[in-house]
């Protein structure tokens, strides 16, 4: 079980921790992402945090803004986001998979969080 935490209500220039809790599974076999569904868009690609935590893959659109990370003693994932932009505004999610490559797109993710509302205001 994923659950997802953090989101909130901030100003533009702003930073939010986003946390994920995983449960049931040992998050060190995981790769591990978040995704964001933007109102009326589909649901897109933020980061990723690779098996083992060694490595990190971002969307062009947060790159340099965002900071993905994990901790697999406490089963935990956290996205850092700075300054945010009404444009990030969305429903996050975090979620988990068991490629062995980059996975990205939604279809390779099997387990999902109920996600967590950011909003930013101009």
């Amino acid at each position: 079980q994923l659950v997802e935490s953090g989101g909130g209500l901030v100003q533009a220039g702003e930073s939010l921790k986003l946390t994920c809790t995983v449960s049931g599974r040992a998050l060190f076999g995981l790769q591990m992402a978040w995704f964001r569904r933007a109102p009326g868009k589909e649901r897109e690609f933020v980061a990723l945090s690779k098996k083992g935590g060694g490595s990190t893959v971002y969307a062009d659109a947060v790159k340099d803004r965002a900071t993905i990370s994990r901790s697999n003693l406490k089963n935990t994932m956290w996205l850092q986001m700075n300054n945010l932009k009404p444009e990030d505004t969305a429903v996050y999610y975090c979620a988990a998979s068991q490629e062995v490559n980059t996975p990205t797109k939604e279809a390779s993710f099997f387990s999902w969080g109920q996600g967590t509302q950011v909003t930013v205001s101009s």
